[in-house]
């Protein structure tokens, strides 16, 4: 989820579907020119997101940034997976 901190309460709606879903989910903070910066744990506060989602600075407008975020993703899923099929598999 891509959170532009000058509107966090438009982000509320989009936390609440992939927490109701299970859906893994990571925040990515995007940066933009002459906006207020906040510390992660801040906007983690403000979302009231649990520690175990992942939040990372982002850049939308640099594709290294982008692809690092979408890296993040991605193990933050797979990590979900494998959790959930040890779990299957210890029962």
């Amino acid at each position: 989820m891509l959170v532009d901190t000058r509107r966090i309460e438009d982000c509320f709606p989009a936390v609440d579907y992939f927490e109701e879903q299970g859906i893994p989910f990571l925040v990515a903070v995007n940066a933009f020119d002459q906006s207020q910066r906040f510390d992660l744990d801040e906007v983690r506060d403000a979302l009231g997101i649990d520690a175990d989602v992942p939040i990372v600075d982002c850049d939308a407008r640099h594709r290294e940034s982008v692809k690092r975020v979408l890296m993040a993703l991605t193990e933050e899923v797979l990590a979900k997976r494998l959790s959930r099929e040890r779990a299957g598999s210890a029962r």
